[in-house]
């Protein structure tokens, strides 16, 4: 039988209900896990869905968080690639088979058994039970998820490159983005401005498109080239026919089509946000130009890892902003209303001065 540790956490128990303190339990670590003191944890829109319930049923209660930076404090016997002290992260995946087809090929994002996500998943090691996220004072991860955090980045702006930076990345590097390419990012929120300060670093020149004027000073402070205001019909068909590749980072209802318009011939658009309802396309955005719809979500560890190494020999790191835990009811409102440049992370020193219930 798993032995179990309670541990202090900020979850909720319905979809309903508002997120609050609570005790979880956490396996002790086996010989090849890593035991992390999570020191920041980063929010991301997955939290708040899932923790609503709005993307299928969630299993309560729901411990949101994937975005872990922390220091280890227990090694398991047989683990080699860390030790204590060290400073690592965990993203959205905290194990899967490693025996199929992708997990082989470093694609663990999309094992054919399903990938067991980092919160409300079910958890391998105790039965019944399933997975509790960031949103608390400790983790126990297996070593092979577990991620190593350059030494120069900033602890707390880092854990938003766990979901928002891998999320970006992988596309970027798939469809070859680097010098030559014009590159277009719709959307500078979460995603988006992790999507301009990485193809900028990559060597491509960058083309933000936003709703909003008032965005077009923050554009180009992220590193983008040029700015798009994208509800100006002159200025998006200045850009018909230009642009290799686009990474789309909107999770609202949008026209999908006014984009494909703007790629040149055999370019490629890579869908990252999550809009609620399909996205009517027109066979005729695709057919003219032998273009490409696709869809990108996180990556896989080694490309995971890649991305952060990348991230630190750039020195980039997310905007953030800093909040406690007993705030994060109100940041969940905020996000709603885009009221974040651009993600809120968690203090976790907020939660672990708290008694246990």
């Amino acid at each position: 039988m798993t032995e179990t540790t309670n541990i202090r956490a900020y979850g909720t128990k319905a979809a309903e209900a508002p997120l609050n303190q609570m005790d979880i339990k956490r396996r002790k670590p086996t010989p090849h896990d890593v035991e992390i003191d999570i020191l920041f944890c980063g929010v991301c829109h997955s939290d708040l869905h899932t923790a609503r319930s709005e993307w299928g049923p969630s299993m309560y209660p729901c411990v949101p968080g994937h975005e872990i930076v922390g220091k280890v404090i227990s090694v398991g016997e047989h683990v080699k690639k860390f030790k204590v002290g060290d400073v690592v992260g965990v993203g959205c995946m905290v194990d899967s088979c490693r025996a199929c087809q992708y997990c082989e090929e470093d694609l663990e994002q999309f094992c054919e058994s399903g990938m067991t996500g980092t919160y409300n998943a079910p958890d391998k090691h105790i039965p019944g039970a399933f997975t509790f996220g960031g949103y608390s004072e400790s983790v126990v991860v297996h070593e092979h998820y577990v991620l190593r955090i350059p030494e120069n980045m900033d602890l707390a702006a880092a854990a938003p490159l766990l979901c928002a930076g891998i999320t970006t990345y992988s596309p970027l590097r798939h469809w070859q983005v680097g010098p030559g390419k014009k590159v277009g990012v719709v959307g500078i929120g979460g995603l988006g401005h992790m999507g301009i300060k990485i193809a900028k670093a990559m060597g491509a020149e960058v083309v933000a498109f936003t709703t909003s004027e008032s965005k077009f000073a923050e554009a180009k402070r992220l590193g983008a080239d040029e700015v798009v205001l994208s509800k100006d019909k002159a200025q998006m068909a200045a850009y018909s026919g230009k642009l290799h590749f686009i990474l789309d980072a909107v999770s609202a209802q949008h026209d999908i089509n006014a984009y494909l318009n703007l790629l040149r011939v055999d370019g490629s658009l890579a869908l990252v946000g999550a809009p609620e309802h399909p996205l009517p396309v027109a066979a005729f955005s695709l057919i003219m130009g032998r273009k490409s719809f696709a869809g990108s979500m996180i990556g896989g560890i080694a490309e995971t890892q890649e991305m952060l190494d990348f991230c630190g020999q750039h020195h980039i790191v997310a905007d953030i902003e800093m909040i406690d835990i007993q705030k994060i009811n109100e940041a969940y409102e905020r996000l709603l209303n885009g009221d974040v440049k651009y993600r809120f992370v968690i203090d976790m020193a907020s939660l672990k001065g708290q008694p246990m219930l």
